[in-house]
């Protein structure tokens, strides 16, 4: 347990410390969605592509979150992912929004919660796109170094992907390093 606690706080510092060591930022700034109702984003969302990532290294298949609401605008982010071995794991954190009541920009922390009064465990969590029903979303940090696309059911067609993709490359993502997120249907 403690060994998962401390995995945990270094994933932690690692994703807030990324914005530091980016690299080459495109010309314009990334955009979030205008408006983001905390209340309909909560719930399961299964992981339906990302960019590489050391902290997902072990995740095989089956990627997903799950948003649940904690006083105040917080939230319980329980991510789960099935390993090659077929064992689940998880990482259990905490959401909180930045700005005003419809702000779509987050920040997460994994690490335990007595660490939380450090800025550096806070990593960026934006929403980028989403669709008007809440079943489609895409997820990065300003410098673009991570994307997620995540939606309600384990699957995306193809079409409804494909418009997706587009309008992330027109906020300037390099998609080349997206990959797909196997869902078995456990």
């Amino acid at each position: 347990m403690i060994k998962h606690r401390l995995a945990s706080a270094a994933l932690a510092l690692l994703v807030a410390g990324s914005a530091f060591g980016a690299g080459t930022e495109p010309a314009a700034p990334l955009k979030t969605i205008e408006k983001l109702d905390l209340v309909r984003y909560l719930g399961t969302w299964h992981e339906i592509a990302r960019t590489p990532n050391w902290f997902q290294q072990k995740c095989a298949s089956d990627t997903r979150a799950e948003y649940r609401p904690l006083a105040g605008d917080r939230v319980e982010v329980i991510n789960r992912c099935r390993k090659a071995d077929g064992q689940l794991t998880e990482a259990i954190g905490e959401a909180r929004r930045v700005g005003g009541p419809d702000s779509a920009r987050l920040e997460v922390r994994f690490a335990p919660a007595w660490l939380s009064w450090l800025p550096v465990v806070w990593g960026d969590y934006w929403v980028i796109d989403l669709d008007p029903e809440y079943q489609l979303v895409a997820v990065s940090e300003p410098q673009r170094k991570y994307l997620w696309v995540l939606a309600r059911q384990p699957q995306v067609d193809a079409q409804t992907y494909a418009a997706l993709l587009g309008r992330l490359k027109q906020q300037g993502f390099d998609l080349s390093q997206l990959e797909r997120s196997p869902q078995s249907g456990h």
